[in-house]
């Protein structure tokens, strides 16, 4: 080989190392720009809401106008009842379409399903909350929790559907094929088999639909609305952190404005905990097989 061609291949080499570094440069780069953002908000959320923080904001009821102090217990317990009683009327409807659009791909009812999860996700929140707002709130002529649920886990579904069928799809075809090769009747290797591998996934995809609608604010405008006291029951209004915050934002009063960063900070700091809880719970599971 000559010295010429080496010296060529040489150079090549050196230019292609060169955009490596700078296409890894790039990518750390735009990493950490979209870290800003995230970080931006959480530290003027703490520096904002830590000062309303205290035992008080856990444990009592909102004061009556022009009074300060008081707490958001009622919204706190209210918002734990709210999406609790979401997960269970979204969670397992979308989890079974998502096994039925995993296993049934290329069937009508499937492109219909998957289309109509798709369109859901995109239509915008307050438009849910006007649509549950006419089946619930005026047939029982009266806002509610139920009402509230009921909103949450129409906005959860379509992230549930679409997450548990992309995470039942990335199972190996092997696994499948092995169970079935053990006389293993479908629906088992479906249950058994293939949504237990995927369960790690769908988890996550679970956790991150609870984060979303934990923050939601329109739709339990139009449906849960708020309460100054306890709930009652889920087919009462029910007080909410996402609606107490804007309530107290739009509100003249100061006490109320520190009142509103603070649960800010705490919706936040919830959401935090569901997706580190989510998390920790993928790891455990991979570790233990």
């Amino acid at each position: 080989m000559s010295s010429s061609k080496l010296t060529a291949n040489d150079a090549t080499y050196k230019v292609r190392k060169i955009k490596d570094l700078a296409i890894r440069g790039l990518c750390v780069l735009f990493t950490l720009l979209a870290l800003v953002p995230l970080f931006s908000v959480l530290y003027y959320l703490t520096v904002r809401g830590i000062g309303g923080v205290n035992l008080a904001f856990f444990t009592e009821l909102p004061k009556p106008v022009g009074e300060e102090g008081g707490g958001m217990a009622n919204a706190i317990v209210g918002t734990l009842e709210l999406v609790g009683l979401a997960c269970l009327f979204g969670i397992p409807p979308g989890a079974m379409a998502g096994i039925y659009l995993a296993e049934f791909q290329e069937s009508k009812l499937s492109r219909l399903v998957r289309f109509s999860a798709d369109v859901l996700s995109g239509v915008p929140s307050i438009t849910v909350g006007v649509f549950i707002y006419g089946i619930f709130v005026l047939t029982m002529k009266r806002f509610s929790m139920v009402a509230g649920a009921v909103a949450l886990a129409v906005l959860m579904l379509p992230t549930v559907t679409r997450t548990t069928e992309e995470l039942m799809r990335l199972v190996p075809v092997q696994l499948r094929e092995a169970g079935l090769g053990l006389g293993l009747p479908r629906w088992r290797v479906t249950l058994k088999i293939i949504f237990r591998t995927a369960l790690p996934g769908i988890v996550t995809g679970i956790m991150l639909a609870v984060a979303r609608v934990a923050g939601e604010t329109a739709p339990l405008l139009f449906t849960a609305l708020s309460n100054r006291f306890w709930n009652d029951g889920i087919d009462q209004p029910v007080a909410s952190l996402p609606v107490q915050i804007y309530t107290y934002a739009v509100s003249p009063f100061e006490d109320w404005h520190r009142q509103a960063w603070a649960a800010a900070l705490m919706l936040v700091v919830f959401i935090l905990i569901l997706n580190v809880t989510a998390r920790l719970m993928v790891r455990h599971r991979v570790k233990a097989r």
